[in-house]
């Protein structure tokens, strides 16, 4: 990502509405781990913090590519984090009960394939991985080029994917359809052709009534029909 990008995840990951929906959905992916867990791609720090104040039963590790994100990381959050890529993980084989990676391998750098078999390679067998995914290609934006996103998937897709990786027990939803229409104006119309990021600060009114719905559409029996993002669950066998 643009080093920009780090700075302005760093200062607002742990306040921010996006960053809390997208925390609160993997957690709830977490709900039945157990023993360690890694964040694949684990930006500056965020949920791998949160993850040792909400689940203290959990060991928290995470590795992240940027130089500089790592070490903020590693302060942020007290966890181990290590540098290097999803593309050749620096862990042992079997050595995750689960994997949580979000929104990291839809980036440009990521070899698709083999990230996909590194992950199910450091989980156990019968481990966990939490997936998230941004959807639909044709949402790609001016955000999409500040943090270098090239792919977006429909749920269809990311499990498919998944499955074709050697996954099993597959299942993908969408999630943030309330906020969809808003993503689409601000993404297609407002922020056309220019570098603007999605992350910014908001006015704490604003940003209370979007993280409100968000929680509403989480306390949902079903989920949406369409959504900004795919959070998958899928285990080794």
């Amino acid at each position: 990502m643009d080093p920009a990008e780090y700075a302005l995840m760093d200062a607002a990951e742990d306040r921010m509405w996006w960053y809390r929906a997208l925390h609160a959905r993997l957690l709830d992916g977490l709900a039945a781990a157990r023993g360690r867990v890694l964040d694949a791609g684990c930006g500056t720090g965020g949920f791998l913090a949160l993850l040792r104040q909400r689940r203290p039963d959990l060991a928290g590790f995470g590795v992240e590519w940027d130089p500089a994100a790592a070490p903020r990381a590693r302060h942020k959050s007290g966890a181990a984090v290590i540098r290097g890529s999803v593309n050749a993980l620096p862990f042992a084989t079997g050595g995750f009960d689960a994997v949580v990676s979000a929104d990291v391998l839809c980036h440009a750098a990521v070899d698709l394939a083999a990230a996909l078999a590194e992950l199910k390679r450091v989980l156990r067998p019968g481990g966990r991985l939490v997936l998230n995914m941004p959807a639909y290609q044709w949402m790609l934006s001016a955000h999409d080029r500040r943090v270098h996103n090239v792919r977006r998937l429909t749920v269809a897709a990311t499990a498919a994917m998944l499955r074709q990786a050697g996954f099993q027990g597959v299942g993908a939803r969408y999630w943030n359809g309330l906020l969809l229409p808003l993503m689409i104006v601000q993404r297609k119309i407002l922020a056309r052709g220019g570098a603007v990021s999605d992350v910014a600060p908001f006015p704490p009114w604003i940003d209370a009534a979007l993280h409100g719905m968000t929680e509403f559409e989480r306390r949902l029996p079903v989920p949406l029909p369409v959504g900004g993002s795919v959070l998958a669950i899928a285990e080794t066998p």
